[in-house]
């Protein structure tokens, strides 16, 4: 019986709650699953699970030996990674999630230098606007934009991401510019269903507190770039994140408005496990990416 298997397969069936979602973080069968913690059970001489046709819960006794076994081999990986990182380059596989848009847009490109740089390192890249559980799921590295809602990640900056609203000449030159938020109710605004909340859009008054105003149009994208788009095409104002609109305000395709009105940028992070030891692999990509994304955005910069 290989002893250290059938302990990762205990190990991954806590924290999974299942031997369906272990075997999927383990790369092998359920049936798979149940055989290693079967066998550990039997060589340890005592019950570790409890398991119904519903659920799998731990005993007393396998509660404690899951409490005990954890670190000892969070602290087996960090050795084996030490040796590995110390001797090689960085190699092996890097599962990232990231936002669709900003993720589509700004981390791809930024991916593909570092795919050249590190050429012993695959990435395995998932970008969704769903908030995964790394640990759960199994993802090494996420890039999040907003303040990180999980105590149990590490976060490191990135960079600041703005929202601003936008309009074309054409629509401002029709309809005139509101000169304070409250002015919107009189505008066409180009709903992103994907905001938290969509309907309200968020300004910064004196002393920079913060509030929302309620909008409203006949236009509704589940996206920041059509948003935009429809904004280019002089149907109303669109609230979008910078980057998504800089190459339009670059080129004058449209223009911001209620600038003095603009909210606190949110802060985009890398988010990954606490550990002992961060794996080379991923070490080297959060890195690349703080220093890429140093400053001043390159999506704020020339307008």
């Amino acid at each position: 019986m290989d002893r250290l298997e059938c302990d990762r397969m205990f190990v991954a069936v806590m924290e999974t709650g299942s031997f369906t979602g272990a075997a999927e973080r383990l790369g092998t069968s359920s049936g798979q699953a149940s055989k290693l913690v079967s066998r550990l059970e039997g060589y340890l001489g005592v019950r570790l699970l409890s398991r119904t046709t519903r659920a799998v819960s731990a005993t007393e006794a396998g509660q404690a030996y899951f409490d005990r076994l954890r670190p000892l081999l969070d602290e087996f990986d960090n050795l084996d990674a030490d040796l590995r990182d110390a001797s090689h380059a960085p190699r092996g596989r890097v599962r990232l999630t990231a936002p669709l848009t900003f993720g589509s847009m700004e981390i791809a490109p930024a991916l593909n230098e570092f795919a050249w740089s590190f050429p012993d390192i695959e990435l395995d890249v998932s970008f969704s606007d769903r908030v995964v559980n790394l640990v759960d799921e199994g993802f090494d590295l996420a890039v999040r934009v907003g303040r990180p809602g999980d105590s149990s990640m590490i976060a490191r900056k990135l960079c600041d991401m703005r929202i601003i609203v936008v309009a074309s000449p054409d629509y401002l030159t029709r309809h005139g510019e509101p000169s304070a938020p409250s002015d919107l109710s009189r505008f066409d605004c180009i709903i992103d269903t994907n905001f938290r909340e969509p309907g309200r859009w968020p300004f910064a008054g004196d002393g920079e507190k913060q509030f929302s105003i309620q909008v409203d149009g006949r236009i509704r994208y589940s996206n920041a770039e059509a948003g935009l788009q429809a904004a280019e095409a002089g149907l109303g104002l669109a609230c979008v994140p910078s980057f998504v609109a800089s190459n339009a305000l670059r080129a004058g395709r449209v223009r911001r408005v209620l600038q003095g009105f603009e909210p606190e940028p949110y802060a985009v992070h890398a988010l990954y496990p606490h550990s002992r030891h961060l794996a080379g692999k991923v070490r080297v990509l959060v890195d690349f990416l703080a220093e890429r994304y140093r400053g001043t955005p390159h999506w704020d910069a020339g307008w």
